[in-house]
């Protein structure tokens, strides 16, 4: 059996990543979000009675604090998210959807359903599993990766 070219792979994932952003993009473009700020709104909005905290969303998607904060104040200026300062903790903001934000989050939970169930098709319910259980085995191998490498540079 010939070996798997790992660099394809790679290079499959990230095709894969950047079709998916301009998939749901499109499905989505009449609310003037794009796909990263309308995952952030969809998770805002199912947090949004107690409130979220930016930590809180960095550690969930992984995405930089720099980036969420950039998305969250695109998502302000729309008028999707508001902030508050954290009693006791001026530094820590707590988000909350908006009413604006709730007037969309049915539109856009369909619409990404949709292009999940197109994304999918022809895929059986043990083969959906597969793939999951590979995904987050190679998202836990980076994660170490990452942890490794951050251990080595700052010793250095």
């Amino acid at each position: 059996m010939a070996e798997t070219d790992r660099g394809a792979l790679v290079r499959d994932c990230r095709q894969i990543s950047i079709q998916l952003e301009l998939l749901f993009s499109r499905a989505i473009a009449q609310t003037g979000l794009t796909a990263s700020q309308a995952w952030l709104l969809l998770y805002i909005l199912r947090h949004s009675e107690g409130g979220v905290i930016l930590t809180e969303i960095h550690r969930t998607f992984g995405y930089s604090k720099a980036s969420l904060s950039s998305t969250l104040k695109h998502l302000r200026e729309k008028g999707y998210v508001r902030v508050e300062h954290c009693a006791g903790d001026d530094r820590r903001k707590v988000l909350f959807g908006t009413e604006k934000g709730l007037q969309v989050q049915e539109f856009l939970d369909h619409s990404f359903r949709e292009a999940f169930d197109r994304l999918y098709r022809g895929f059986s319910p043990p083969e959906l599993s597969l793939l999951d259980q590979l995904q987050k085995r190679v998202l836990h191998n980076l994660s170490t990766l990452m942890k490794t490498n951050d251990k080595e540079a700052s010793a250095s």
